[in-house]
């Protein structure tokens, strides 16, 4: 067909360039309008999600160029005093549009592999830059070949000796494969990781993972942009160990006034034996306590020889029995509750325990509801919380001193 065509046109000079432009025309409007509208309608009825991704990325319409550009270097004989140019020029279209046809394809490859039900967040979008690279620079070298019409070897000749001014030139690049690789190969970055990097002001979830950079989603939305191979050379934060272990980490401290905590005396004694949660654990003290004075003969009345019981030891036992007992604290991770050194603020106990969620807002709320709990009760066990003197309390303070 194309023979004949090229029969007539030279059977018929003046028609050549007005029948060569309509074919031209006739055929990119059949490659664009029906191929393309059928591909896209084939691809549109299947089940398979993948098809649809690759062609959401090579854009058919865009790739249907590629048949005018190649009838146009057919025709460019046409005229003779510019088929060099035409052919040149046309070639280097076709020859770019391959490139980004290609990348789109490296591109779709990624969103393929990340929207496999199995994708556990490992991104191989580094490893795609790579050959995307490598797709462009060889885009390049042809090019110039094609403009200069010189061999590709004389060019990478040429290019191997500026190999110093390349290095400079792409040395955050080969900076960045060095550190992808060392990334991927320990495992120490995921797509969807919670990451802090200080030295960044980063704090947040990754979104994405490529050869130059990673994108980190802050708590406040704003994006933070880091430079893959600063990640060799900063200290940052994973908290993935925390969502993998299930369990999320309360670490917070009540203050109690020193000069609330004092001995249990008979009524607070009979009072605590009330309390379902601690009621053993009284029980348990009590006759600790009278076995130890007992055996070491000393007089129970006597506080200051003997042992006895404690409001703060009684709140930290129910403290540790109310956690135990709540059904969002794991009791299969680290659960403690323990005095730390008092200071100027009163006496701090913290509890050292995991909620069974990694949840932000969910944790929240255990963690505040804990501790609601925990101020509400205080004041049971004749224990005050300490809290600085506001202007309020120094003023009922005066006028309670006239």
């Amino acid at each position: 067909m194309f023979e004949f065509i090229q029969d007539y046109l030279s059977e018929n000079p003046v028609m050549r360039l007005p029948i060569a432009g309509l074919i031209i025309l006739i055929s990119y409007f059949i490659a664009n309008r029906f191929v393309v509208n059928l591909i896209i309608a084939f691809v549109g009825r299947t089940e398979q999600k993948t098809d649809d991704i690759i062609v959401q990325h090579i854009k058919p319409r865009r790739t249907a160029l590629l048949v005018p550009l190649l009838l146009t270097n057919a025709f460019a004989y046409l005229i003779p005093a510019a088929q060099q140019t035409i052919q040149v020029g046309v070639l280097f279209v076709a020859l770019w549009l391959g490139v980004v046809t290609v990348n789109a394809l490296l591109n779709a490859c990624n969103d393929i592999y990340e929207h496999r039900e199995s994708f556990k967040g490992g991104s191989i979008k580094s490893y795609l830059d790579i050959v995307k690279l490598l797709v462009v620079i060889m885009g390049f070298i042809l090019s110039i070949s094609l403009i200069t019409g010189k061999d590709v070897t004389g060019i990478l000749t040429g290019l191997g000796a500026a190999t110093a001014v390349l290095l400079l030139i792409f040395r955050d690049t080969l900076l960045s494969l060095v550190a992808s690789f060392q990334i991927s190969t320990n495992d120490l970055l995921r797509v969807g990781d919670w990451l802090e990097v200080p030295s960044f002001n980063a704090d947040g979830d990754v979104i994405d993972i490529s050869l130059h950079q990673v994108k980190i989603q802050n708590w406040d939305k704003t994006i933070s942009v880091v430079p893959t191979y600063k990640f060799m050379e900063v200290a940052y934060k994973n908290w993935r160990g925390m969502s993998d272990s299930g369990g999320r980490r309360i670490k917070r401290a009540l203050y109690i006034d020193i000069a609330s905590i004092h001995f249990c005396d008979d009524e607070m004694i009979e009072r605590f034996k009330q309390f379902d949660l601690i009621q053993d654990y009284i029980e348990q003290a009590l006759a600790r306590i009278e076995k130890w004075n007992k055996e070491q003969g000393l007089d129970p009345n006597v506080l200051a020889n003997s042992r006895g019981l404690t409001n703060i030891g009684t709140f930290r036992a129910y403290i540790v029995r109310y956690l135990q007992s709540h059904p969002q604290i794991r009791n299969d991770m680290t659960l403690i509750v323990r005095q730390l050194s008092p200071g100027s603020t009163g006496l701090p106990i913290e509890i050292y325990a995991f909620t069974n969620t990694t949840a932000w807002e969910e944790y929240e709320t255990i963690q505040a509801n804990i501790f609601d709990h925990l101020l509400a009760v205080v004041p049971q066990f004749d224990l005050r919380i300490f809290q600085e003197p506001t202007g309020n309390d120094l003023s009922s303070f005066a006028r309670s001193s006239r």
